[in-house]
């Protein structure tokens, strides 16, 4: 459509050099075009141009002090994207290869994400290219609280509302919140992925990796099938990765291959996950020590042989562009039924038209890895009403938000004429919502 292709022509016009943001907001727009077509009224009302523009950027210098007393400045970032159906919400990233064209990218892909969960969340992302790996609790400690002392102002339980990512856990998210609470002598639900003391939730931890179970197992579900007795390799090995591998063989599941940065294991009888846990969590070692300790496991340097790896079910947890067309070739030849994305944008969309092409039902990640953020919206409806919810109660709630995601992407799929395509399903279902508010705030 016209109209679509000029809105994406603009925006790698006057958004040049941010190669991710141009692919995210690709795969997303050249699936709106029915929805734009069926309201021609979007275009009048210039939504699509508001839409793929973030509402505010803020990039900010962080200045701190290292254990060797020598100063170090990172960069900061926090991209406001879209606050239509309530509070920006979306996590930090503290890793590297953090830029403005990947917080742009994360941030575009968690409005529609925020909008699938059903509930009252806008969407937003920040970081910065700060490396928390190898450094000391100390220096983690002063980067985060320079972090905050510039991101407070930005930031509030019904304004912005940050959660963990990529290189911010437990121990990150202690320490920001302690500098906010500091700043503004508030005790308020302003991040997420709080520790259980100081009003977190239950199953934030496991969430994003047991929602993407869920939402396969109900595809799984709509074709007669389970996870009973499928072979299932996961990409990673942190949260995400963890507690997916959990879920999955509770329900029946062989897991055989996890990997980290380094390197994937491969254990034919199966991932034993105790063993994973000590080495990731406890540890905080690195993967490859598993074969050292497990008869019969082999270890591979590199990641991308993971692939090559047959299995029923491929569930990429790791990071962005993990799955080439090459990879998803491999996937395919060896026999792949259904991909679920549990990292953000995991396969480049040549490998998503492999996957489609060859029948192969493919769960983006806006909508099969929603289940974090779908358990921070919960953390805050805790936090507001001075709750805590059992374990059982959290987990309910979330199962049921993933069944309804499925039921919502699978619905508008078929609506729009492309049953089984759940990218399609995905972003016309998020953006519908969106776009419904956004017409009905006038021109804002």
């Amino acid at each position: 459509m016209k109209y679509v292709e000029q809105v994406l022509e603009n925006l790698k016009k006057h958004n040049p050099n941010e190669p991710e943001f141009h692919q995210a907001a690709t795969e997303i727009l050249t699936t709106l075009a029915p929805v734009v077509e069926k309201h021609p009224e979007y275009e009048k009302a210039g939504l699509l141009e508001r839409f793929i523009e973030p509402e505010r950027v803020i990039l900010f210098r962080v200045p701190w002090v290292d254990d060797n007393g020598k100063v170090n400045v990172n960069k900061g970032y926090r991209v406001q994207f879209n606050s239509a159906i309530g509070p920006y919400k979306g996590g930090l990233r503290f890793h590297p290869s953090v830029n403005l064209s990947i917080i742009k990218f994360l941030g575009l892909e968690q409005i529609l994400k925020n909008s699938l969960t059903g509930l009252p969340i806008g969407g937003g992302k920040g970081g910065s290219d700060f490396d928390p790996k190898g450094k000391s609790d100390r220096e983690v400690m002063a980067f985060c609280q320079s972090f905050m002392t510039e991101l407070y102002r930005h930031i509030g339980a019904d304004t912005d509302v940050p959660a963990g990512d990529i290189g911010v856990g437990a121990r990150e998210v202690g320490y920001l919140f302690g500098q906010y609470k500091r700043i503004r002598d508030e005790h308020v639900g302003v991040l997420t992925g709080r520790g259980l003391t100081y009003g977190g939730s239950l199953v934030r931890k496991e969430a994003t990796g047991y929602g993407l179970v869920y939402i396969t197992e109900e595809a799984m579900k709509a074709r007669k099938d389970s996870f009973k007795n499928k072979t299932v390799i996961i990409s990673g090995s942190g949260n995400v990765a963890i507690y997916a591998c959990e879920k999955a063989q509770s329900l029946g599941a062989k897991v055989v291959a996890m990997y980290d940065s380094n390197g994937y294991i491969y254990d034919s009888d199966g991932i034993k996950l105790d063993i994973i846990k000590e080495i990731k969590e406890v540890k905080r070692g690195r993967i490859k020590e598993y074969a050292d300790i497990v008869k019969g496991a082999v270890y591979k340097d590199g990641c991308k042989g993971i692939w090559s790896v047959p299995c029923d079910v491929a569930l990429p947890c790791a990071t962005q562009n993990e799955i080439d067309a090459e990879s998803a070739e491999l996937l395919v030849r060896n026999g792949v039924k259904y991909v679920g994305e549990g990292a953000n944008m995991p396969s480049t969309l040549e490998a998503i038209e492999i996957f489609k092409k060859k029948g192969v039902v493919f769960l983006p990640a806006k909508a099969a890895n929603a289940g974090g953020v779908a358990t921070s919206a919960l953390e805050m409806a805790q936090s507001s009403g001075r709750m805590f919810w059992s374990f059982e109660e959290v987990d309910a709630k979330l199962k049921n938000i993933m069944i309804n995601i499925y039921q919502n992407i699978d619905k508008s799929a078929k609506e729009y004429g492309y049953e089984g395509d759940y990218v399609m399903g995905a972003n016309i279902a998020g953006f519908v919502k969106v776009a419904t508010a956004m017409m009905a705030h006038g021109i804002v």
